[in-house]
């Protein structure tokens, strides 16, 4: 077999890499338990008439097809791969919405599949994890406060560059275009979110070639767009620009909302940015977008939004909130840069030397003495010079190395950091709890 060539946008980390992103999970896992969010692992395809339902995905699905269909069989090619978590979740809602109790939090950290040019940051498979919370009928609004205040503490328990959580709500957006005077707000939204790509000269052109504005009209709605503040005072910047409509006033205040319990929970962690607007079509009020400092160009790690209608079926409605962290995106980003770094390339806390080859048996119950007590433990490949079976803990990263005892002598342990070697017992010696796992840290 010849040297494989990689896949862009498929990316596969190097061992070091993956205890990172196994670690950066576990402590966002355990932040989402702590405020009572309970897991949840949906299949990875849905029907293509649900993916395609809501937004302009067309282009990023994968459809699920067999290399070889059965004539006879109903084939795959209705199936789509998920590109997000919150299409599969609301289809889980519906389906087993008997058997839930409703406010329902759950998180989801798996893998989705999205048809986009791979770029630095941008990957065709990458991990997500989320959250939601839904209701039936109607979802109270401190649920929309709350989602920044769960992700702001999950992002501070990582080893990452402090993040700014920008919030906008598409009521404020909607209801000043409406106030304009414009009657397609939805393409007015469309093209706004291209500000950061595009830059408001074009875009002003799009506002007037796709959306019916005038010059006028277009210049009203990049003038709201520059609005940004850190605290309440984007209401009197708003107000100052002269437009009235009752959605607008309702979005205003449920803004403010957001951003006066982020301030009061974690100072600095919000912004009101009001060109906020996000692509998919299904969010109706919050919206969240997610940058870690040194890193705005490369745009949002973690986005997310209020959803009224996204879960129905005939009278029943189950709205929801939520937010999804790009887990791959931001380790990308910092893998890149060589910002991330842990203290050992493999799990492994204590090697066993290997006296002789007809010792191992005495080495492999040591070993096992140690890992039934949780301390991850390997055996030394081959019975070589003492001096060799260090380097080989050594470029590990491995702490420490156990000498079996001979000729009656008690067993030692060696920090090989240190130098420091003492004797022990494999039934009762503990390692230091910061060298029981590899250390993750900012390097």
């Amino acid at each position: 077999m010849s040297k494989p060539t990689p896949i862009s946008g498929f990316p596969e980390w190097l061992p070091a890499q993956r205890m990172i992103e196994q670690n950066v999970i576990e402590r966002i896992r355990a932040t989402f338990e702590l405020y009572g969010f309970a897991p949840l692992d949906t299949r990875a395809v849905e029907p293509l008439d649900q993916l395609l339902r809501k937004g302009e995905t067309s282009k990023e699905v994968y459809v699920l097809r067999r290399l070889q269909e059965d004539p006879g069989a109903q084939g795959d090619d209705s199936l789509g791969l998920h590109f997000d978590l919150t299409v599969p979740f609301a289809r889980f809602v519906l389906e087993n919405s008997g058997r839930l109790q409703f406010p329902f939090r759950r998180y989801q950290i798996q893998k989705v599949w999205r048809g986009e040019r791979p770029q630095e940051g941008r990957y065709r498979e990458f991990m997500q994890a989320d959250i939601d919370v839904v209701d039936r009928d109607n979802l109270p609004f401190h649920y929309d406060t709350e989602m920044p205040l769960v992700i702001g503490d999950a992002f501070a328990s990582l080893p990452i560059p402090p993040v700014t959580i920008q919030v906008n709500n598409r009521k404020v957006c909607e209801g000043f275009y409406r106030g304009l005077g414009l009657e397609d707000p939805d393409q007015v939204l469309r093209t706004i979110d291209k500000l950061d790509k595009i830059g408001p000269d074009k875009v002003a052109a799009l506002l007037v070639e796709t959306a019916g504005a005038t010059d006028a009209q277009a210049a009203a709605c990049l003038k709201l767009a520059e609005i940004s503040t850190d605290d309440t005072s984007f209401v009197d910047a708003v107000r100052a620009l002269g437009v009235d409509n009752p959605l607008l006033d309702e979005g205003l205040a449920e803004l403010a909302g957001v951003v006066d319990a982020a301030t009061e929970y974690a100072p600095g962690l919000v912004r009101a940015e009001l060109k906020i607007a996000r692509g998919l079509d299904y969010y109706t009020g919050t919206v969240y977008e997610t940058q870690m400092r040194g890193y705005e160009r490369f745009g949002s790690i973690c986005s997310g939004g209020r959803y009224e209608n996204l879960a129905t079926s005939g009278n029943e409605r189950f709205p929801g909130v939520g937010i999804s962290i790009g887990v791959t995106r931001m380790l990308g980003l910092l893998f890149g840069r060589n910002a991330l770094g842990v203290s050992r390339s493999v799990p492994t806390c204590v090697v066993v030397a290997l006296p002789a080859e007809e010792l191992r048996p005495v080495c492999d119950r040591i070993a096992q003495a140690l890992r039934r007590r949780g301390i991850s433990t390997e055996v030394a490949p081959s019975a070589a010079k003492f001096g060799k079976q260090i380097r080989f803990a050594e470029r590990r990263g491995i702490p420490y190395v156990w000498f079996p005892g001979t000729d009656g002598e008690a067993d030692t342990i060696k920090d090989i950091r240190s130098g420091e070697q003492v004797e022990a017992d494999a039934a009762t010696w503990q390692a230091p709890a910061a060298d029981l796992r590899p250390l993750i840290s900012d390097a």
